[in-house]
């Protein structure tokens, strides 16, 4: 796979205190398998499906142990200090970084100004996601899930090269963002079905073959399921917990009803 344009996703990774149970989890979920774990780089250990990288795992570090499990999207960037630069100019915090990592790029994790945690990824020897978006284990789609859409709509147009387009629906605040002519990612209200504690994320969405078949290999595990399943333009989904405490959804892309929603433009 090539590097990926500017503002588009091109990896995810998650912290989780059980890398074993992780494993376990998420081979029989999503079907993958795991390489070694790297040592010099805290343990950081890849996840392939069909020997493609499609993620990576990883334990917390010391003083993390307590910090909530969370799938962390990245964003490429020709120049990750360029874009940190960017990410405090327009309100956001900086978690870690801009920092090299070795020969394989350089990288920095972010709040938005409503919370939101994402990462940037200048890619050096790894270039990201080697499996193709939307194939069966692989990253599909993300969403940004706020209380303060107003902000993230803002700041991401700000920090990356991104148009937006909004959904003409009174029910749902949901907005789209474009780069290089794509769609990459999706910003969503937070309403009050969000128990308050949940704080803003990023939903990561993995595409699996069948959405009820993982969310029956799921739950028996010890996941939770938030919604769904349920039907859509875009496929059948569903949204889980994993037994850790982490949010994603999954997506079997195939199975498609209704219309496509109708988008207007953003100035």
């Amino acid at each position: 796979m090539a590097v990926k344009p500017e503002g588009h996703p091109c990896w995810a990774d998650a912290m989780f205190t059980d890398i074993d149970g992780a494993k376990s989890f998420y081979g029989d979920v999503l079907g993958w398998t795991f390489g070694e774990a790297q040592t010099d780089y805290g343990s950081y250990t890849e996840a392939y499906r069909d020997g493609k990288a499609v993620a990576a795992i990883v334990p917390p570090m010391p003083g993390q142990e307590e910090d909530r499990s969370q799938w962390c999207l990245y964003f490429a960037s020709p120049d990750a200090a360029a874009t940190a630069g960017k990410i405090r100019e327009n309100g956001g915090e900086l978690i870690m970084g801009p920092m090299s990592v070795g020969d394989v790029g350089s990288m920095c994790l972010a709040r938005d100004p409503g919370g939101v945690v994402f990462g940037v990824w200048q890619a050096g020897s790894h270039e990201g996601f080697q499996a193709e978006m939307g194939t069966p284990g692989a990253y599909c789609w993300a969403e940004v899930f706020t209380r303060e859409p107003e902000k993230s709509d803002a700041f991401f147009p700000a920090v990356f090269p991104y148009t937006a387009q909004q959904m003409e629906d009174d029910d749902i605040d949901f907005r789209v963002f474009n780069a290089a002519g794509a769609p990459v990612l999706g910003r969503m209200r937070m309403t009050d079905d969000f128990p308050p504690d949940v704080p803003p994320y990023i939903n990561v969405y993995f595409s699996v073959a069948d959405c009820d078949d993982a969310i029956t290999k799921a739950t028996k595990l010890g996941a939770v399921l938030r919604f769904g399943p349920m039907n859509s333009p875009f496929g059948r989904f569903a949204a889980l917990t994993d037994p850790q405490g982490a949010n994603f959804s999954v997506i079997d892309t195939t199975t498609t009803e209704g219309d496509m929603p109708q988008l207007t433009e953003v100035s």
